[in-house]
């Protein structure tokens, strides 16, 4: 087993049985995580945080016999915003190999051999010739014009903050909320979220994450939520 304990690592929720949530790691690894472990305090309702099939970021508390056991609330925002950072980075990187017809599954696990997926795609849209340690020049070439070319369409604007209910249905209304048309919502713990815009233009996605943060407010005020803009830390 390549784990250890501490480790921060990216699973699959697989089911829910009772209060235990049974996971699974990347490398097919099972795990499992208990009610206290998915979050502090009071849970009203569990699969507001785990649901089958979902991608949770997981801290590995212990390894006893090959029994794996996970908790989602001992990591913090930098910890989850980085690994789920490389797994997108890595479906994109799949997609894109799939373009240039080739199989993505083994060439990705060389390129792990000496590179995080991050890294890999940083070096490789400045340099060609890392490209083509892994793909034959003609693939090498049209892999490095997939990366430039997407690039250069892919802005992505952030903004953090606090959302929180007092209500007996604050599940409920924080959903409801956070029902929008634009914008990819992420829960980053203790009522903490962040909020995605990408787009082509820098200067609309800007403008288009300010609607979207004004419209969270607006919405927050008529439920009488607390919001709050997070501070970010210096």
């Amino acid at each position: 087993m390549k784990w250890k304990e501490d480790d921060v690592v990216l699973c699959t929720v697989k089911k829910i049985e009772g209060t235990t949530v049974f996971l699974e790691l990347e490398d097919g690894a099972s795990g499992s995580m208990v009610l206290s472990e998915v979050s502090a305090g009071r849970i009203r309702n569990l699969r507001a945080f785990v649901s089958p099939n979902k991608k949770v970021v997981c801290k590995i508390l212990k390894i006893s016999g090959g029994h794996i056991e996970l908790s989602l609330r001992r990591v913090t925002a930098s910890e989850r915003e980085s690994v789920m950072g490389d797994y997108k980075k890595e479906s994109s990187l799949v997609k894109m190999i799939k373009v240039i017809g080739e199989i993505p599954e083994k060439i990705i696990e060389k390129i792990k051999g000496e590179y995080s997926v991050g890294d890999f795609i940083d070096k490789a849209r400045e340099e060609i010739g890392l490209l083509e340690k892994f793909f034959s020049k003609e693939k090498a070439r049209k892999l490095f014009e997939i990366i430039a070319e997407k690039e250069g369409k892919a802005k992505v604007v952030t903004r953090k903050f606090v959302l929180r209910s007092l209500s007996g249905d604050g599940v409920d209304e924080i959903k409801g909320v956070l029902d929008l048309k634009n914008g990819e919502i992420h829960y980053l713990g203790n009522g903490k979220f962040s909020v995605s815009v990408s787009g082509a233009d820098f200067k609309e996605v800007n403008s288009e994450i300010e609607n979207v943060m004004k419209e969270i407010e607006s919405r927050a005020k008529k439920k009488k939520m607390f919001f709050e803009i997070a501070k970010e830390k210096k």
